[in-house]
């Protein structure tokens, strides 16, 4: 068993790309620290990992909080061992036409997709940029590329998101912090999917939805590329899915 660590922002139901990621790193022997909001789902995910000889560490994170996400990476850094993944999953998104877009809605999607990734860039950096080496994964939607309505805010988003991934990259590249902004193009085969729309799960068929797993092993593969060829961004999407 090793000592290095992983943190995965934006875990929530068992079948969900939070949780799928942060068996994977598990599974290969780090220490995962899983942050979210809700006790009960993290202690659910963290329960699954140790049950499969995994280690995990639940801590209860509001990613647009900056205090919350500058204590967590305090108890990480308190803890033995380098840090070699961050993955921030957090993500948010609502359906309206720009004229019935509220200012709180819209600074909320602002909130959850962009500032909670800063937050969690930033101190992920901290950390890594003395290590000179890690990961840090930012999970971002084919909105990261073009806004089509009504989910216009969403893509603002989302766009910033990718604006700062690219400034990520760029700055901290060169201190051996691979910055990977992953584009997820079609919707995730998860809890949230099924729970919100059957029909639309049903009519997309066999492998018609991105597999967690699938992802998960993605990024596992990405983590592990060789300096001289790091990828900074990716699309994903099932092999059905229009482009």
């Amino acid at each position: 068993m090793n000592d290095h660590k992983a943190v995965v922002i934006g875990v929530g139901p068992s079948k969900g790309l939070g949780a799928a990621l942060a068996r994977r790193f598990a599974r290969e022997g780090l220490r995962v620290y899983l942050g979210g909001r809700t006790a009960e789902k993290l202690e659910r995910v963290a329960a699954e990992i140790r049950a499969a000889g995994g280690r995990a560490v639940p801590v209860v994170t509001d990613a647009t909080v900056e205090g919350d996400v500058i204590s967590l990476f305090e108890t990480v850094s308190g803890d033995p061992g380098e840090l070699d993944i961050v993955a921030c999953n957090v993500d948010s998104n609502r359906r309206a036409p720009l004229l019935e877009t509220s200012g709180d809605m819209f600074r909320q999607l602002w909130l959850q997709n962009a500032y909670a990734a800063f937050l969690v860039g930033r101190e992920a950096a901290r950390l890594m940029a003395d290590q000179r080496h890690g990961t840090l994964f930012f999970t971002g939607a084919s909105a990261s590329l073009r806004a089509r309505p009504p989910f216009t805010a969403f893509a603002a988003a989302k766009s910033a998101l990718r604006a700062l991934a690219q400034g990520m990259a760029r700055e901290f590249g060169p201190q051996g912090i691979h910055v990977v902004h992953a584009i997820i193009d079609g919707v995730i085969d998860g809890e949230r999917a099924r729970n919100a729309f059957p029909e639309f799960v049903a009519q997309k068929g066999a492998d018609g939805l991105l597999d967690l797993d699938a992802i998960a092993d993605t990024y596992w593969q990405l983590h592990n590329q060789h300096r001289s060829a790091w990828t900074h961004e990716l699309d994903l999407r099932p092999f059905k899915e229009p482009f």
